[in-house]
């Protein structure tokens, strides 16, 4: 069985940007620098501990310049403490090189996909997501080398081989960290429901800590169920554009009411400098 957070405690992340969801779907998707910065504070106010960043570019289009995440980075320090993990999943118009060049920004944390999928909707579909066993080995050692932490994504049950080839190998470190994404719109990713997200965690390594991420609707009951089994939680408009049903969200909204269901079952959110001890980070370099 995987490690349990603290009883009374639960880390949030805030995905707010992604590399799907537009302004067009949610006016209040934070896109630019600035936009992503003042979202960041709102979110740390309400209780997150660790931001998910994606950049775009000026026209909104998914980038892997390094300068565009320097200055998120930047930005985001400049008004909060919040751990900076950065996504190597960027967008289908990035090639593989393109999706780590984050990692020169020198983030915290940094996503790892751990398998490969198939597009099956919109302008991409039928266009493969590919994250093949020498790439993922190759992304790692691209993190290692700048003491970044692998947050390894996983959207199946057989993602779940792919990890433990890494931890097999001592690619990744103790404790590890390990996202379950359910509900993408992918061939081969599982979908968001209570039995499914069971299952996952039952067959987690030892010594793994694990968030949820589940999209759409899926994104409510899921990350509280997670809560009650001693996990992490994922929140924002990445997943979810909706507080509920036919009303658009905030991310800020979206994480406060993670945190109120947090604290109606006992347990508070932790501060991105107790995520940084529990999740084996460095201390932030004042």
């Amino acid at each position: 069985m995987p490690l349990k957070l603290p009883e009374n405690k639960v880390i949030i992340t805030v995905a707010q940007t992604g590399a799907i969801v537009t302004k067009k779907i949610n006016p209040s998707v934070p896109e630019q620098p600035d936009e992503i910065a003042a979202s960041s504070l709102a979110c740390y106010n309400e209780g997150a501990a660790i931001v998910h960043v994606h950049a775009r570019d000026a026209a909104g289009e998914n980038s892997a310049s390094v300068e565009i995440f320097r200055e998120i980075h930047q930005k985001i320090r400049a008004v909060c403490p919040m751990v900076i993990q950065d996504s190597t999943g960027g967008g289908p118009n990035l090639t593989q090189d393109e999706r780590i060049a984050c990692l020169e920004a020198g983030p915290e944390m940094a996503s790892l996909n751990m398998g490969s999928m198939m597009r099956t909707s919109g302008k991409y579909a039928g266009v493969p997501w590919s994250n093949m066993p020498h790439e993922i080995e190759h992304y790692v050692g691209r993190m290692n080398e700048r003491g970044i932490k692998p947050e390894m994504e996983v959207y199946s049950h057989a993602m779940l081989r792919d990890v433990q080839n890494l931890i097999d190998k001592g690619l990744v470190k103790k404790p590890y960290y390990i996202d379950l994404v359910l509900g993408m719109r992918y061939q081969g990713a599982c979908d968001a429901t209570p039995k499914i997200l069971l299952s996952l965690i039952d067959m987690l390594p030892a010594d793994a800590y694990f968030n949820c991420a589940a999209v759409g609707p899926a994104q409510l009951p899921l990350t509280t169920l997670a809560m009650l089994m001693g996990g992490c939680v994922r929140v924002g408009l990445e997943d979810n554009a909706y507080y509920r049903k036919g009303e658009l969200a905030s991310n800020a909204q979206l994480v406060e009411r993670a945190v109120r269901i947090a604290r109606e079952l006992g347990k508070e959110p932790a501060t991105p400098d107790e995520a940084r001890q529990i999740l084996g980070l460095p201390p932030l370099k004042k």
